[in-house]
């Protein structure tokens, strides 16, 4: 997987391309992390426009996210989801977690 990091004022983008499963754990933590520790991001966009393939260690990692954005003030919200990746977030009930575009 492809991670892209995108910063406009106080909204960073992390656009993801690929699988999106375990084996980019490290990655997608550490791309995260930077944006949690900058004082000038409020918001936090995940595009995973160009997601082809997410499993339930990648809906794991969102969750994680999610649960260390809430402590630093920051907003979260999930972008341009294919119809695939749309049913998963819709089985798992993320549409009560995220906001999604």
């Amino acid at each position: 997987m492809e991670i892209r990091q995108i910063k406009s004022g106080n909204l960073a983008t992390l656009s993801l391309s690929g699988r999106f499963d375990f084996n980019v754990h490290r990655k997608f933590k550490e791309a995260y992390m930077a944006l949690l520790n900058d004082a000038a991001v409020q918001t936090i966009e995940i595009n995973l426009a160009g997601v082809d393939y997410l499993d339930s260690s990648a809906l794991g990692m969102l969750l994680m996210l999610r649960e260390r954005v809430m402590p630093a003030n920051k907003q979260i919200s999930l972008s341009n989801p294919n119809k695939m990746v749309m049913q998963v977030l819709d089985i798992a009930n993320f549409h009560k977690l995220f906001t999604i575009a």
